[in-house]
C-alpha cells in the first residue's frame, strides 16, 4: 500500500522537448513569531500578518511575487509559501517542503534558535530542499547576530563564512532592510538548481489547502509543478475529481488558465481532495473518471478494525468529540493536539470531523445531555443545528485560537472524568459501654484514642479489625455537655444512627472521603 502511495505523489516528469525555466516555489519555514509573515507581508506589501488572529498563521497560504530585473523591463516570479510556525503544525510544514523548491529558514536575532527551528531545519533536510538561512529581526535593540550565527552552528546548521556553504541574509522584515538581498539569493539558487518545466503539458502539482465554502461547494487551492491549466479541464486528486468551471489566482481575480509555479484555486470537487496529495490534469473527462476509478481499485483497503486489538485504554472514560474546522490543514492541527491531552481516568475521541460549518447532521443523531463536545473552529453553525443542540442540552464551542481550544479541553477532561474516591480516618475511639437502642439509633459511651470525633461525622464500624458497618453520630456530649467535637485522650457519650447493633470494645472510625 505504501508503494502506490508514494507513486501517487509523484508529478510526472516534463518531456525534454518544450521546457522553459520554471519559477521556484518557495517555502518559508521557522519558529512561531520569528517573523516569517511579517516576511512575505512586506515582500508582496500587503498587511496580511497584522490581521492574523493571535499572530499566528494557521494555514499554508501561497502567495506568488514579481521581482524586477535591474536594467531590464521584464521581471521574474517567486511563489513563496507561509507555513504555520506553531508546534501543532508540523505536518503542514512538512507538506510545505514537500511541495517546495527551496526552503528559507527564518531565524530571529532576538530570540536565536528555537525548538521549531530545529524541527524546521530537520524537515528540510529530510526533504533534500536548497536552503537560505534569513537572520530577522536585525533592527531590534535585542538583537544579536553572532550569536545567532553561533547558536546556528551548534544545531548543525553551518551557513557560509562559519564551516559551511548554506547563503544568508541579515534582514529586518519589518523595515525591510536586507530583503533585496534575500530575493537576490533565492533567484541566485534557483538559476543554480536549473528548475524547469513544459507549459504544453497537461497540468500537474499539489494540494496544498482544501476546504467547504457554504456558498461555492468544496474549493482547493493548488500549486502547479507542471504543465498548463486551462478552463474546462478537469482536475483529479486520488478519487477527488473536480471540472475547472472557476479558477482564480491567488489574489481572487477569476482566470481562464494558469501555468506552473502559480498558485491557484478552483472550485467544485466531488469530495475533499487530500491535503498534500499531487494532483493531475485531463481534457477529456471520462479519461478524469477512469484515472478516479483506477485509484479506487488499487487502494482498497480492509476494514481498519478487523485485526484491532484490544483496546489498552479500555477502562478509561471516553470523551466523545465532533470536530469541524474551517480548512483540512486546520483540522489536522487541531486533531494532533487534542490527542495530547490525557490523563489516566479519561480520554478524547473524535467521533466525527469535517470540514466546513456545523450543520444539523452533526448534531441529529446525539442523545438527549450526552456528553459530547462539539468544537467549530474557524467556523459558524447552521441555525437548525443550534435549535437541535439546544433542545437536547448539547453544547457547541467555539475557537479561533488553538492554545485556547486547548485550554480549555483540558478544563473540560477535569471536570468530565471518573473521580476515584480515597478514605482519610481522622478521628479513632474505642466504644467502653453500650446503652440502649431504640430502631436505628444507640447510645455509647467511649475514649477517643487517636485524632477527634466530630459530631454529624460519618463513621465506620470496627470488630476483631474488620468493618461490620457504619453510621452517623447525630449527637455528641462531652461531660455530659453538648459538643461539637471531642479531641484525643477525652471521653464522650453519643447517639449513633446506624442499622448495626454496637458493642462493647468495638472500634469506630471517623473518615472522610476526597475525591482524586
Amino acid at each position: 500500500m505504501e508503494k502506490n502511495n508514494t507513486k501517487q505523489n509523484r508529478i510526472a516528469r516534463p518531456s525534454a522537448t518544450g521546457l522553459q525555466a520554471r519559477p521556484p516555489v518557495v517555502v518559508v519555514m521557522g519558529h512561531i513569531d520569528h517573523g516569517k509573515s511579517t516576511l512575505l507581508d512586506y515582500i508582496r506589501k500587503t498587511n496580511i500578518a497584522e490581521k492574523e488572529i493571535g499572530g499566528i498563521t494557521q494555514n499554508i497560504s501561497a502567495y506568488e511575487v514579481e521581482i524586477p530585473t535591474p536594467g531590464e523591463s521584464w521581471s521574474r516570479k517567486i511563489t513563496f509559501l507561509d507555513t504555520p510556525g506553531h508546534e501543532a503544525f508540523s505536518k503542514m510544514r512538512q507538506r510545505g517542503a514537500q511541495i517546495a523548491d527551496i526552503a528559507v529558514l527564518v531565524v530571529s536575532a532576538e530570540d536565536g534558535v528555537k525548538p521549531q527551528t530545529i524541527e524546521a531545519w530537520k524537515t528540510i533536510t529530510e526533504g533534500k530542499l536548497p536552503c537560505i538561512v534569513a537572520i530577522n529581526k536585525i533592527d531590534k535593540p535585542g538583537a544579536n547576530i553572532e550569536k545567532t550565527k553561533t547558536e546556528l552552528a551548534e544545531s548543525e546548521i553551518y551557513l557560509e563564512n562559519y564551516g559551511g556553504k548554506i547563503p544568508y541574509a541579515e534582514i529586518s522584515a519589518k523595515i525591510g532592510t536586507g530583503i533585496d538581498n534575500l530575493l537576490s539569493l533565492i533567484l541566485i539558487v534557483a538559476e543554480m538548481e536549473n528548475f524547469n518545466g513544459n507549459p504544453n503539458e497537461d497540468a500537474s502539482g499539489f494540494v496544498i489547502e482544501a476546504n467547504l465554502d457554504s456558498r461555492r461547494g468544496i474549493l482547493a487551492t493548488l500549486i502547479i509543478k507542471n504543465g498548463s491549466l486551462k478552463k474546462g479541464m478537469t482536475v483529479v486528486v486520488e478519487d477527488s475529481i473536480c471540472s475547472t468551471r472557476i479558477m482564480e489566482n491567488y489574489k481572487g481575480v477569476i482566470i481562464d488558465e494558469m501555468s506552473f509555479s502559480s498558485p491557484i484555486r478552483i472550485f467544485g470537487f466531488n469530495k475533499i481532495p487530500k491535503v498534500g496529495s499531487c494532483f493531475k490534469t485531463f481534457k477529456n473527462k471520462k479519461d478524469a473518471e477512469k484515472d478516479a476509478e483506477n485509484w479506487q481499485t488499487r487502494n482498497r483497503e480492509e476494514d481498519p478494525n478487523q485485526h484491532q486489538s484490544p483496546d489498552k485504554n479500555q477502562d478509561k472514560k471516553i470523551i466523545p468529540i465532533i470536530l469541524k474546522a474551517d480548512v483540512s490543514g486546520t483540522l489536522e492541527a487541531i486533531e494532533k493536539e487534542i490527542a495530547k491531552i490525557k490523563n489516566e481516568g479519561a480520554e478524547f475521541k473524535i467521533i466525527g470531523k469535517g470540514v466546513g460549518p456545523i450543520s444539523e447532521s452533526d448534531v441529529k443523531n446525539l442523545s438527549n445531555g450526552e456528553n459530547v463536545i462539539i468544537i467549530g473552529f474557524n467556523v459558524k453553525t447552521d441555525k437548525s443545528a443550534i435549535e437541535i443542540a439546544e433542545k437536547r442540552g448539547i453544547t457547541i464551542s467555539f475557537f479561533d485560537i488553538i492554545y485556547k481550544m486547548t485550554e480549555w479541553l483540558e478544563i473540560q477532561m477535569e471536570k468530565l472524568r471518573p473521580r476515584i474516591e480515597t478514605m482519610e480516618t481522622t478521628g479513632r475511639a474505642k466504644i467502653i459501654r453500650a446503652f440502649s437502642r431504640t430502631k436505628d439509633r444507640q447510645i455509647v459511651g467511649g475514649k477517643v484514642t487517636e485524632g477527634k470525633i466530630i459530631l454529624n461525622g460519618t463513621v465506620r464500624i470496627m470488630r476483631r479489625e474488620f468493618e461490620i458497618g457504619r453510621g452517623k453520630i447525630v449527637n455528641l456530649e462531652k461531660n455530659k455537655i453538648k459538643t461539637k467535637e471531642v479531641d484525643e485522650g477525652n471521653e464522650f457519650g453519643m447517639m449513633i444512627e446506624s442499622k448495626i447493633e454496637i458493642a462493647q470494645g468495638d472500634i469506630i472510625e471517623l473518615f472522610r472521603v476526597a475525591q482524586m
